[in-house]
């Protein structure tokens, strides 16, 4: 079982964050490269999941990690408090309009994880729902893996609690951060324990697809580890641009 208590928020003190940035942004531009390839071969897609308490990076990571991708041909989703239509359908149904079509990225900044984790923090759902929902999610990720040659990531950023205060704290006192300020996640932080103990039942139950706990307290450290799980990730695809048959090039185009 997991236990995130035991496991480190921070890089290792023998990296050196230069040479890790140097290979970061070589990194990155191997992805846009590799998001090319995807595009032009309309044969996989790949969904990024990003979940984590509030101010563990979700924003940092899409800004940086695909900062050499075509905006043509990746979006971001946040999933934000249900509207009156989506409460009207079960969980899934908003979550299902947004993934990526073929030759498509998309990263969820936060997820159909949150109906499992906010809902059942503040007793919004009982226990029963919850294990109704670890069921459909396992079964609706295996659905797009399966049917639609979709790549799912699924990266937890592990934050300390010590951490996350500096970072809100932040938004207060500097005054180019203000406007991240939001008085709800300092209502959140509240429950950290609880979100810690969902966190964990949602990394033992639903990991059909495996998750990635990234340490997310050094954004430098935090930006690496999913870029390079990325590129790897894509690498073994093995994709290659799609080539014209020899009966589709006629004498006139040679």
């Amino acid at each position: 079982m997991t236990k995130l208590n035991k496991i480190s928020t921070t890089a290792p003190d023998e990296l050196s964050k230069k040479e890790v940035k140097k290979e970061f942004n070589n990194l990155c531009e191997r992805i846009g490269e590799l998001q090319n390839l995807m595009y032009a071969g309309g044969k996989h897609s790949l969904l990024v999941v990003l979940q984590g308490m509030d101010s563990s990076g979700k924003d940092g990571v899409t800004r940086n990690v695909f900062k050499d991708c075509a905006p043509y041909a990746i979006s971001v989703k946040a999933f934000k408090k249900p509207s009156k239509e989506e409460m009207g359908h079960d969980f899934l149904w908003r979550v299902h309009q947004a993934a990526p079509e073929k030759g498509q990225f998309v990263v969820f900044n936060r997820s159909h994880y949150e109906d499992v984790l906010i809902q059942r923090v503040h007793g919004w759902i009982d226990e029963d729902r919850v294990k109704v929902r670890f069921r459909a999610i396992n079964a609706f990720e295996e659905l797009l893996k399966e049917d639609n040659n979709t790549t799912i990531l699924k990266f937890y950023l592990h934050l300390s609690k010590d951490r996350q205060i500096e970072k809100l704290r932040e938004r207060i006192t500097e005054p180019t951060k203000n406007w991240k300020h939001n008085d709800g996640d300092w209502e959140q932080r509240k429950h950290w324990d609880q979100y810690m103990d969902c966190y964990e039942d949602v990394l033992d139950n639903c990991n059909h697809i495996p998750w990635e706990i990234i340490p997310a307290d050094n954004q430098w450290y935090r930006n690496y580890l999913i870029a390079k799980k990325i590129c790897a990730t894509l690498e073994a695809l093995n994709m290659e641009f799609p080539r014209l048959d020899e009966d589709e090039i006629t004498a006139d185009w040679k």
